[in-house]
């Protein structure tokens, strides 16, 4: 009995007692069956005509909706309305669903064939970030999550390791079981590395900020005795004076500056009027042999001289130590029985004053090797007894060298006192000219390289083949030759835009690295009680190390910014020898293999800069890791010592993690919003060892 449900529902009106309602009902039931008949034999009407009657309501069809005389309104045809209306909703749906559907994907492809390249870049650049993000912030989370189980800390070193210098060890040497060794060579094998951090002697001390540290140090910053300092008989170790705390260079002193009448007698030799007239003469960069403690070349310096000193390894009063607590270039080095880690025609000076060089001893074979790092037309200038020889013995040895030197195409310009200078030929074919058998011979082109990684000496003339044979006093004078020319950029086969756009952008990130590191100076660490704030372009910084040189941009761009340093430029023996050029530039710099320790003291240096040396290193199979040369760099790195790195993202966020393991305080910088690389600025702090 639904019926009467359905018509309740429809809002009829009920009223009277039930049996009115049945009578109703009766009364009506012919009339249902009446439609129920119509409506079997018009079934299909409603299905056809109820869309347009949808979507025409004002049509004029017949209407199965009518009012029946009792006034109930008939609901035969309105149930089959309401399902065709069911149906016709989800018809409209899908009809809705497929329209939209299709504008979508036609919108999407014009919009994407619209696209223009830079859009598409930009989309592929923000991708990148985002994943570079997710790395920097899944790093992030896994230090936290890791909390007591983060890499372990390096230890630090033993007492004995304050001033230790691998690979010059004697002790190691012979662990190794080479027996047949100098003791001054240099050897390194694996088990040279450490594993531990230097720590500084007990009272060191933060060296004074140049020019002040040029002519004052802590005695207990290097490792010599008063005894060592007194008993001295060079001349510039004479010029030292010696208190409770510090050692005083007295080269400012009129009194006892032996230094200034020696330089300016060495000029008069060569014919001018004094040192400062060295630059209009082609000369800019000296080799300094046995350089005693700098002194010649902290002299020579304010004469824009770059003087390198090289002297052998010491265990204590360490020449190359001390020159280098004074904020003057050196290393350890050594040519006994191999050649120097420089090309050939290098230097434009080599001087050796009483530098303890037998120049006579095994047959010439060191004049050989001075011969092979002179530029054509350069100087050699050696100061010995030797030279005011009156016995027969030392009258011998004085004649082999003069000879010597004679038969390597010098020409003696001048003699005075213990003091004789040489100038080497600027002709090739002086060699020819020379009496047959007389001297050393030419070396072939295979022997005659310019990479000479620690190779054993050579007896022949060495440089003759090179492209880069240009007599000094032909080249541009300092500073205008640090910007080579076209036809010597073509030598090392670089385009003149190539090498504008490297001196460019190293302009730009020297802005960049010094907005940087001042305010994290001035800030994080303050100034020193007693320090006062240096005066801009805020000198901070000295002796700095550049691990993978390149064009030697770096070191152009600090020198154009005027920053009051020098730069050793290393050119990694696994990558382009580019070194050449950069001496030719003006600059120093040496071949090196960063797998090995670097020729020299602990606390050398107080910036290391590091531009895409990981990638170099990385990207070969090497036999030592990324942590071995972070040792290393944290050895040479001085107290308050600051590293750059630059490289890609994988590899900086490697090194982060290096970092603490070295307990430096480390950061990590954009550089700017398209680039695939960042920056790893770091400083190492300053440990004290308490004293015993």
């Amino acid at each position: 009995m639904s019926r009467p449900l359905h018509r309740g529902i429809s809002g009829t009106r009920i009223s009277g007692n039930s049996r009115d309602l049945w009578d109703s009902e009766m009364k009506d039931k012919p009339d249902i069956e009446d439609l129920e008949r119509s409506r079997s034999s018009d079934h299909s009407y409603p299905a056809l005509k109820l869309p347009f009657r949808v979507l025409f309501p004002g049509s004029s069809s017949p209407s199965k909706c009518s009012v029946s005389e009792n006034g109930f309104r008939s609901d035969s045809l309105s149930i089959g309305t309401a399902r065709s209306r069911h149906k016709l909703a989800l018809l409209l749906l899908r009809f809705s669903l497929v329209v939209i559907v299709i504008l979508a994907l036609t919108v999407s492809f014009w919009w994407t064939i619209s696209i223009s390249t830079s859009s598409r870049g930009q989309i592929v650049h923000n991708y990148r970030r985002l994943q570079e993000q997710l790395v920097s912030d899944l790093w992030d989370i896994g230090e936290l999550s890791i909390g007591s189980l983060r890499l372990k800390e390096m230890e630090f070193c033993s007492e004995e390791s304050e001033n230790y210098v691998p690979c010059f060890n004697v002790s190691d040497i012979l662990a190794l079981g080479n027996s047949d060794f100098s003791v001054s060579d240099r050897h390194c094998g694996q088990e040279s590395s450490q594993s531990c951090l230097v720590l500084p002697p007990a009272n060191y001390k933060i060296p004074l900020r140049w020019p002040t540290g040029r002519d004052v140090i802590w005695v207990s910053n290097v490792k010599i005795t008063a005894q060592e300092v007194l008993s001295s008989g060079s001349l510039t170790k004479r010029m030292m004076m010696l208190d409770e705390e510090q050692i005083s260079f007295r080269s400012a002193s009129l009194m006892f500056d032996g230094v200034e009448d020696y330089s300016h007698q060495i000029a008069e030799m060569i014919g001018l009027r004094n040192e400062s007239n060295f630059i209009q003469a082609g000369v800019r960069t000296i080799l300094d042999i046995g350089c005693g403690y700098g002194s010649f070349g902290a002299h020579l310096f304010s004469k824009q001289l770059l003087t390198m000193c090289i002297a052998n390894y010491e265990a204590s009063g360490s020449q190359v130590q001390l020159t280098l607590e004074r904020g003057l270039p050196a290393m350890i080095g050594s040519f006994t029985s191999k050649q120097l880690p420089y090309p050939s025609i290098s230097f434009d000076m080599v001087h050796c004053s009483r530098c303890g060089t037998d120049w006579d001893k095994k047959d010439g074979v060191y004049l050989i090797e001075v011969d092979r790092v002179l530029k054509p037309g350069g100087y050699f200038v050696w100061s010995s007894p030797l030279t005011n020889a009156r016995n027969k013995e030392n009258q011998k040895r004085w004649n082999f060298v003069q000879d010597f030197a004679k038969n390597l195409c010098w020409e003696m310009l001048s003699q005075q006192d213990e003091t004789v200078v040489w100038k080497k030929t600027s002709k090739r074919n002086c060699y020819d000219l020379r009496k047959s058998s007389s001297g050393p011979s030419l070396c072939s082109k295979g022997h005659d390289v310019e990479s000479p990684y620690y190779r054993p000496l050579e007896a022949c003339i060495a440089g003759t083949h090179s492209r880069r044979w240009i007599p000094i006093e032909e080249r541009r004078t300092w500073p205008s030759r640090s910007q080579l020319t076209n036809n010597e950029l073509a030598i090392y086969g670089l385009h003149p835009e190539e090498f504008v756009e490297d001196a460019d952008n190293w302009k730009a990130a020297i802005i960049n690295y010094w907005s940087l590191l001042s305010p994290l100076i001035f800030s994080d660490h303050p100034k020193r009680p007693g320090d006062e704030d240096p005066s801009p372009p805020y000198n901070m910084l000295r002796n700095v190390l550049d691990t993978n040189a390149h064009l030697g941009g770096f070191n152009s761009a600090l020198l154009e910014a005027g920053k009051s340093v020098w730069v050793m430029n290393v050119v990694p023996t696994n990558g382009p020898n580019l070194l050449p050029l950069i001496l030719d530039r003006g600059f120093v710099g040496v071949l090196h293999d960063w797998c090995e320790a670097f020729p020299t003291y602990p606390r050398t240096y107080d910036l290391v800069h590091m531009q895409g040396l990981l990638s170099l290193e990385t990207g070969q199979q090497r036999r030592c890791s990324t942590l071995d040369i972070f040792t290393e760099i944290d050895r040479l790195l001085r107290p308050e010592g600051w590293v750059i790195v630059r490289d890609t993202v994988p590899l900086i966020e490697s090194a982060r993690a290096l970092a603490t393991r070295l307990k430096w305080e480390a950061r990590v910088i954009e550089i700017d919003s398209d680039s695939d690389e960042k920056l790893l600025i770091c400083q190492k702090p300053f440990f004290k060892k308490q004293a015993s």
